[in-house]
């Protein structure tokens, strides 16, 4: 039922689109011409301070992030070159703290010790005709169900092919197969990822109502389906109300189940988010459930019994610290965001939420339920010549009970302290 969905609204868009969009390839400036060099200096630190069965974990690190990407040459058909290249060098963090996938900025070498730097390449090459853009090699994918991490030191990426389509008003199509996945905590790009296959596409209705549907195949792991649909309604000339819904449906294979020492095979899960905007407040109200026989399996590298499709595919509500995304878990969410800007202090914003689960099963050890109390800061320099810099600081305060402790294979309590200064630099 699920499936046929997706499928008829993305026949919806397709009937209900009559504009073409401007031939891109047509207007095509010229491989130097096009061209864009961008830095990003990045200064991350993660502290966890465990409470119970796992360690306390920390560290800290510089990374440089230099991207390349070339405009197309002009012609029928234009052809183009997108590269990168990461660095990042270890400042604190030694072995007696690392460990833990949600640290992850240096994994440990063959000795056992942390790796003290870092460095990494990849490119891709990249043809486009009329709005179509075929683009094969080293990539960062930005899917709902393959969505590359680069919410740590340096981000991970995927070697394939890509085509993304443009070629109807509002109307995003996207098709590809990737075939390796580099880990974002070293400099090997063998994570253990056999291959992925993503297809789906986006519409935008109009400039309220936008919907996507996409389906994924991880080779020996899994099968995923997601739905979204974002709803914007103005309220006033300062007040909105947004609605967003986002939904995954996932059938695991038997081998990754006992490999990983799942529960089960199938997982549903969905998140409806109301957020009430008002002038530089807004507030924000969220359910999200998840069913089936396991809880929801995304991310982290097959090499470590993982799903290897991205360490940011979870495009949920209730996702801060916690994913709230265990077996047959319920949570609800109460945020509230400020932005300081119409206080006399443009660039600087807050936000604060709290989220609760319950209902979580653990096997034999009693309903489970945690709770996650999030806050953080933000400072973007407006001006100057430190213009861009970034500075964001968030604590997460996070509780399980005694049944979800005693399972031992979902979340254990902790306190944890992110703290990111990033310094874009357009060189041309």
């Amino acid at each position: 039922m699920l499936l046929k969905t997706r499928i008829s609204l993305i026949a919806l868009g397709l009937c209900a689109a009559t504009q073409a969009m401007a031939n891109d390839q047509a207007n095509a400036k010229g491989f130097q011409e096009d061209s864009s060099m961008k830095v990003l200096l990045r200064n991350a630190y993660i502290e966890r301070d465990k409470k119970h069965h796992t360690k306390d974990q920390m560290q800290w690190g510089q990374g440089v992030i230099t991207t390349f990407n070339s405009g197309f040459t002009q012609g029928t058909v234009g052809v183009g070159v997108d590269v990168f290249g990461l660095y990042a060098v270890r400042l604190d963090g030694g072995s007696g703290h690392a460990g833990g996938a949600g640290i992850d900025f240096f994994r440990r070498g063959d000795s056992g010790n942390l790796q003290h730097d870092i460095a990494r390449a990849g490119g891709a090459v990249k043809f486009r005709v009329s709005n179509t853009v075929l683009k094969y090699g080293d990539q960062m994918p930005q899917l709902p169900v393959l969505q590359y991490d680069d919410s740590r030191l340096l981000p991970e990426s995927f070697t394939g092919t890509m085509i993304t389509s443009n070629e109807i008003e509002g109307l995003e199509l996207n098709a590809g197969r990737f075939t390796a996945e580099a880990r974002k905590s070293e400099e090997s790009r063998d994570s253990g990822l056999k291959a992925i296959n993503v297809f789906g596409g986006s519409y935008k209705f109009n400039s309220q109502l936008s919907a996507s549907v996409y389906t994924s195949n991880v080779e020996d792991v899994l099968r995923k389906h997601y739905l979204g649909v974002n709803y914007v309604q103005p309220i006033a000339a300062d007040q909105s109300l947004t609605l967003d819904f986002n939904g995954y449906r996932s059938s695991l294979k038997d081998k990754y189940v006992r490999d990983a020492g799942l529960t089960g095979d199938q997982n549903t899960i969905w998140s409806l988010a109301a957020t009430y905007a008002f002038g530089p407040h807004s507030i924000t109200l969220a359910h999200q459930r998840s069913t089936g026989s396991t809880g929801y399996q995304y991310g982290y590298y097959q090499n470590d019994h993982g799903v290897g499709d991205g360490g940011s595919t979870i495009y949920l509500a209730n996702s801060y610290w916690s994913d709230f995304n265990a077996e047959d878990e319920r949570s609800w969410q109460l945020g509230y965001g400020l932005d300081f800007g119409a206080f006399g202090v443009p660039g600087l914003t807050y936000k604060i939420a709290y989220v609760r689960g319950d209902n979580i099963n653990t096997h034999g050890f009693g309903e489970g339920k945690e709770r996650e109390l999030f806050n953080q800061i933000k400072y973007v320099v407006q001006e100057g010549p430190a213009k861009d810099l970034s500075i964001k600081v968030r604590n997460s305060i996070l509780r399980t009970s005694n049944s979800v402790q005693r399972n031992g294979t979902y979340n254990d309590d902790g306190n944890e302290v992110r703290v990111f200064v990033e310094y874009p630099i357009n060189v041309f």
